[in-house]
């Protein structure tokens, strides 16, 4: 199949506008899915090495929003929101991300989780409205090095954490 040109498929229709990432997690993903579904773990991992999170407001149902605070480790704050657009238990999740509900720069991200034997292979991929937007979020945000460090956090609190809740 050709890459370029009409027959290109749409995958590369946004290539130049998207960031993707993946990681496999030592965790069942029903697990690492549920890591996303309450606010009590999302606040323990969210976010690049240094960061913490503040809530505001949070409710996980398509529609529904969580609205919150990172606070990076030079003391700069980051108001952040994001609306769930799809939630498909253990799956997938679909959500917008600005910085506020009527943000004209906010961009998707889906999340999947797939089953890898015992593990998770969790992709975030992130596409933003123009290239701009992408190559700013990379080259001012370190976006790519922010999701690998968000994923490893992630990691680190599902294997840790939860995990060692649910062994007896």
């Amino acid at each position: 199949m050709s890459e370029t040109g009409r027959g290109a498929p749409t995958q590369t229709a946004t290539a130049d506008r998207e960031i993707v990432i993946s990681r496999v997690i030592d965790a069942p993903r029903e697990l690492v899915f549920e890591a996303f579904t309450e606010v009590r773990h999302l606040s323990q991992w969210w976010g690049p090495e240094g960061f913490s999170t503040t809530t505001r407001a949070f409710e996980f149902r398509v529609g529904a929003a969580w609205d919150f605070v990172m606070h990076g480790p030079d003391g700069t704050d980051y108001q952040e929101w994001i609306s769930w657009t799809e939630i498909a238990p253990p799956e997938r999740i679909a959500m917008l991300h600005g910085e506020s509900r009527d943000d004209p720069n906010a961009f998707v991200s889906v999340l999947t989780f797939a089953p890898d034997g015992a593990a998770t292979r969790i992709e975030m991929r992130t596409v933003f409205p123009t290239k701009e937007l992408r190559d700013e979020a990379v080259e001012k945000y370190h976006a790519i090095e922010g999701g690998r460090q968000t994923l490893s956090n992630l990691a680190a609190y599902v294997t840790e954490t939860l995990r060692k809740g649910t062994e007896h």
